[in-house]
């Protein structure tokens, strides 16, 4: 039976890492492997991508791309529009700003068409879950099998976009006349039968336009969460209201030393898929697989500060951004990582070869080092998709729900025997879910 923790939606810090030092009372476990940069590079799709402030104290503009003009803050508004396939996430949290307070925050996702034609929006994939009650933090193992397992509204929502899924919510399309707007999205958080009163939600939505959007993402305060605000209501708040306050912590720049606060993002990252195949060399089409009792890493989220000796920011950057948020998409929420491993056991001995997603202890020095006894921090919460050919030859398509504390290395997501000369492709994919800490590695290991 699961255990469900106590109802609440935890709320991080922005991101503050001096996190290559153990945890109190854990030793550092070193592997000795080596972790290779990524091949290849995320793609140039626009993400509309709105985080901060992730705790909503206030209402206001959370992220608008809408032009400045007659705009009363200007400040606010990033001018940057959006034309065929675009994806667009949010993710935030409400409390009451104040202990009697006793209204619903709404979140509303508003789609402008600034052209004289009709605009046609496709909602290729949509999902957007809270915590409670769709999505409640409940205590899993570090490993379950399962393509409906989730542990927070991130994993449940990444869950479903990475199978593909559209939620009853979203229509398939939606039309918007010239020079009008309309909701994307216009939903409650609501607090006021949780204890503590606090809850959050995610979403996530891949798009294709026929034509030039803009979009903003607000939040308004309504007396009743079965009353959500108007279009004109928000129309009137997009024109007329600020940022939303209080604001996250302003993060450090890129080439400071010293602690790092990375922020949290509010503004448009570029790519939404790392895809690519994992081979020896970019002119080969095989990977070979280690020697029996070795093993070899490719780093995944890596960042600034945390790229395991690679060198290598796998970062989405921001082509616009508020100047008190973060500098890039530090953790690359919503990124989908599509790897292929077209394994090859080159020798005359059969091998057992293993693949597995660890969450090593963050460190820019080459090695990868867990922790034992692991820390509580949960610091990657998501599915992964896992697809092979098993040792009888049958085509395998599973999905593994993972939970892995800082430091934790992980369970084997696929084994398989490879005879003598003998090829094995294999294929991982998940999205980086929300609230996750990176960086993480996929590690492939001979016995």
């Amino acid at each position: 039976m699961l255990e469900l923790l106590p109802l609440f939606f935890p709320v991080h810090p922005p991101l503050i890492y001096t996190q290559n030092t153990p945890a109190q009372n854990s030793e550092i476990v070193s592997d000795n492997q080596l972790v290779r940069p990524l091949p290849g590079a995320l793609n140039k799709i626009p993400v509309f991508n709105s985080n901060s402030p992730e705790l909503v104290l206030g209402e206001g503009i959370l992220l608008s791309t809408f032009p400045s003009d007659n705009k009363i803050d200007e400040t606010a508004h990033l001018n940057f529009p959006f034309e065929g396939r675009f994806d667009v996430f949010a993710h935030h949290v409400s409390k009451p700003p104040t202990e009697d307070d006793k209204r619903t925050l709404f979140i509303g996702i508003i789609a402008h068409n600034p052209t004289s034609e009709p605009v046609s929006i496709d909602i290729l994939q949509g999902a957007s879950y809270l915590s409670q009650p769709d999505a409640p933090f409940i205590t899993l193992p570090s490993k379950v099998e399962g393509s409906n397992i989730f542990a927070g509204p991130g994993s449940r929502v990444m869950g479903d976009i990475l199978q593909g899924k559209r939620q009853d919510i979203f229509p398939p399309n939606i039309t918007i006349p010239p020079g009008e707007s309309t909701m994307l999205l216009n939903v409650p958080i609501p607090i006021h039968s949780l204890t503590p009163p606090l809850n959050g939600r995610s979403t996530y939505m891949r798009l294709y336009s026929s034509g030039k959007v803009y979009i903003a993402s607000l939040a308004m305060y309504q007396d009743n969460e079965d009353n959500p605000p108007s279009l004109s209501q928000w129309e009137n708040l997009l024109t007329n209201a600020s940022l939303s306050t209080p604001r996250d912590r302003v993060p450090t720049p890129p080439e400071a030393t010293g602690q790092r606060i990375y922020g949290r993002v509010a503004g448009v990252s570029e790519g939404n898929m790392w895809k690519i195949d994992l081979t020896d060399s970019p002119s080969s089409q095989l990977l070979t697989i280690p020697n029996s009792g070795e093993a070899f890493s490719y780093g995944l989220s890596t960042l600034v500060g945390g790229t395991l000796g690679t060198n290598q920011v796998q970062t989405a950057p921001l082509l616009v951004r508020y100047p008190d948020t973060a500098y890039s998409a530090h953790g690359n929420y919503g990124v989908q990582y599509s790897l292929t491993l077209p394994l090859i056991n080159p020798t005359n001995e059969t091998k057992t070869v293993s693949i597995a997603l660890s969450t090593p202890v963050k460190q820019d020095a080459p090695g990868v080092n867990f922790l034992n006894p692991l820390p509580t921090q949960t610091f990657f919460r998501g599915l992964v998709q896992v697809q092979y050919r098993d040792d009888n030859n049958l085509p395998r398509l599973q999905y593994f729900h993972l939970v892995q504390k800082r430091g934790e290395k992980g369970e084997n997501l696929v084994t398989v025997t490879m005879p003598p000369e003998s090829q094995r492709l294999v294929s991982v994919d998940f999205l980086y879910p929300p609230d996750a800490t990176p960086p993480q590695i996929l590690t492939v290991s001979t016995q």
